[in-house]
């Protein structure tokens, strides 16, 4: 129960700043800049992606550990399921830097 209390506080302070950044955009009605956007975007693509990737190889590398100690002659398919994960990562990355080409 604990770490949902702490990712809905967390949620809620960051609503509450935002709130704060709309009234203040609202007062600057003449001028729409896009580039927030476009770096609020790509920090989302690349954080959410190196989140999901790490999450990821912390359950594939305690696997692969335990089957490496079992069988060591498993050890290059535990590395190419290492990989998959962290191209997930990578996959991030490119789209954060298509995001801010844009």
């Amino acid at each position: 129960m604990r770490p949902f209390t702490l990712l809905l506080l967390a949620a809620v302070v960051s609503l509450s700043a935002m709130t704060g950044f709309a009234f203040a955009e609202e007062e600057m009605a003449a001028t729409s800049d896009s580039g927030s956007l476009k770096i609020l975007g790509a920090g989302l693509a690349f954080g959410l992606a190196a989140g999901g990737a790490g999450v990821g190889l912390g359950y594939i590398c305690s696997a692969g550990l335990a089957v490496i100690s079992e069988n060591p002659a498993l050890q290059s398919k535990v590395f190419i399921f290492v990989g998959m994960v962290e191209s997930i990562a990578i996959y991030g990355i490119v789209m954060m830097f298509i995001i801010l080409g844009q």
